[in-house]
């Protein structure tokens, strides 16, 4: 029985550890699968893409995917396009995008914005980014990746660094390692720090330390997973500015992580990696993204078909 059919993917919560290993054991089928046995998986069918913020690697991933399983892909990405700028309520836009379409993706600046959609739509509904709150699929890929690049998830060390309290990203990551056995370093300024009423639930579960001091946690960490401080997220820019290139991976903090360890980042970079770490064998946030079209390709296929694959 594939338990992912018509399935809304809103929160890595409403997920489990068992839900995670079945996706990435689809992911890796995807992968090997031939083509043409590929393509079937999505043929016929039309993912309606609804992305309210500016994305690159998101709305590209997820066309990519739908290519890959043999889909087409229709949508808004630039909302000054659509007509939302006539005043179209995002109810009526997300119930025509369910008559075109037969799954959505949406990404919108609105907390509540995506388990909102689900309520409205007609067709299965996966978060794209919903406010500050998570990004379900980046999770996903973030923990395949990890798996991939380390062989494991269970008892390793895992450095957040950056901006803990607007980067969903950072929220939905936890959640989803709340379900194995990590322990976690959240690395960040003192005004970015994780906001713990988002994280409560999760707390027992989850061996967490928290500091402002990368250098105190650089040469045990397994996994050093990089965010960039959001400008658009701050309220005042004055702020931003206090923080702006508070952390910098460059080649001299190479040299003091583990050999074997990895750099993770969602991307988009600012300034918070430097280019020459990219050729280096930590460097893994551009494999991340091309993971990220073959696990959100594994998604699609398992929502889409009722039998799985």
């Amino acid at each position: 029985m594939n338990e992912f059919y018509q399935k809304d993917i809103i929160s890595v919560k409403d997920l489990e550890k068992p839900q995670f290993e079945k996706i990435f054991a689809a992911t890796d089928r995807i992968i090997q699968m031939d083509p043409n046995e590929r393509r079937e998986l999505g043929r016929g069918k039309t993912l309606g893409y609804l992305f309210f913020e500016p994305s690159t690697r998101t709305t590209l991933s997820f066309q990519a995917a739908m290519a890959l399983i043999g889909g087409t892909s229709i949508g808004i990405s630039d909302v000054s396009l659509s007509s939302t700028k006539k005043g179209e309520s995002l109810a009526d836009t997300l119930r025509m995008m369910s008559i075109y379409s037969d799954i959505l993706a949406l990404r919108h600046s609105l907390d509540g914005s995506s388990r909102f959609a689900a309520e409205i739509s007609s067709k299965p509904v996966i978060n794209a980014g919903s406010g500050t709150e998570e990004h379900p699929t980046q999770a996903i890929q973030d923990l395949y990746t990890i798996k991939k690049e380390k062989n494991k998830i269970d008892g390793l060390k895992i450095g957040i660094i950056g901006d803990l309290k607007y980067g969903r990203t950072v929220y939905s990551l936890l959640y989803a390692l709340a379900n194995y056995d990590v322990d976690i370093r959240l690395i960040s300024p003192e005004s970015l720090k994780i906001r713990s009423d988002s994280i409560y639930e999760i707390q027992k579960k989850l061996s967490l330390k928290e500091s402002t001091n990368l250098e105190e946690y650089i040469d045990e960490l397994d996994v050093i997973y990089v965010t960039r401080i959001q400008k658009e997220r701050f309220p005042d820019e004055e702020e931003y500015q206090k923080v702006r290139g508070s952390y910098k991976i460059g080649l001299d903090v190479i040299q003091k992580m583990k050999e074997n360890a990895i750099i993770m980042h969602p991307l988009p970079r600012i300034d918070e990696i430097s280019t020459d770490v990219d050729n280096t064998p930590q460097a893994k946030y551009f494999k991340q993204a091309e993971y990220g079209k073959f696990t959100r390709a594994a998604l699609l296929g398992l929502i889409l078909n009722q039998n799985g694959f």
